[in-house]
């Protein structure tokens, strides 16, 4: 019992943080912005992360394309990851580094966006989809954890929750990218 409360409690105190945290609360503000201008022009909203974070940005993007509250047309939403032919084909041939940047090749245009989910922010394949998203004009955004790695470099805007745990960093992202998708979907459909 004791462990729980303690995992629970860890939950909150970080949870307070961002809520506490004016800074990170505006750069979620923009997110929604660059996401509804994507939605808006008729481009497409790309996600990629390992693990965790692959499982997340795939929560995401079907919160996008299927629908969060409200039964309302489709976004083109997607998280590069879930074909699995080509994520092994592209990390066979070009090796696991390329393997997202290939996709952000092949699937994303100026004025598209990219969310590059990582809790360490040093995820070398994270990092390749990002310069390539960069060289094509998409906006990226990057979701990490407090120091943001590698990634700040190549993100237009960066959400570095505050904390270097990976499980309550996990909890945070999932709570920020439905706090976008209530957002989008209520400007996009309200």
């Amino acid at each position: 019992m004791k462990k729980v409360k303690q995992v629970i409690e860890a939950n909150i105190a970080l949870k307070q943080k961002l809520l506490d945290d004016t800074q990170l609360l505006a750069a979620i503000c923009e997110a929604n912005t660059l996401i509804l201008d994507a939605f808006r022009g008729k481009k497409k909203f790309l996600l990629c992360g390992n693990g965790g974070s692959a499982a997340d940005a795939q929560h995401l993007a079907t919160e996008f394309s299927g629908r969060f509250y409200k039964n309302r047309p489709a976004l083109f939403a997607e998280a590069l990851h879930v074909n699995t032919s080509s994520l092994t084909a592209i990390s066979n041939d070009f090796g696991f580094d390329e393997s997202f940047a290939r996709m952000v090749e092949s699937k994303g245009s100026e004025g598209d966006v990219l969310m590059a989910i990582s809790t360490s922010g040093n995820s070398q394949n994270i990092v390749r989809a990002c310069e390539k998203a960069k060289e094509l004009g998409l906006k990226v955004i990057g979701l990490t954890g407090e120091s943001g790695g590698k990634l700040v470099p190549h993100c237009d805007l960066m959400i570095k929750v505050p904390s270097k745990d990976t499980p309550r960093i996990q909890e945070c992202h999932i709570l920020i990218g439905h706090i976008i998708c209530e957002i989008v979907e209520l400007k996009m459909f309200d």
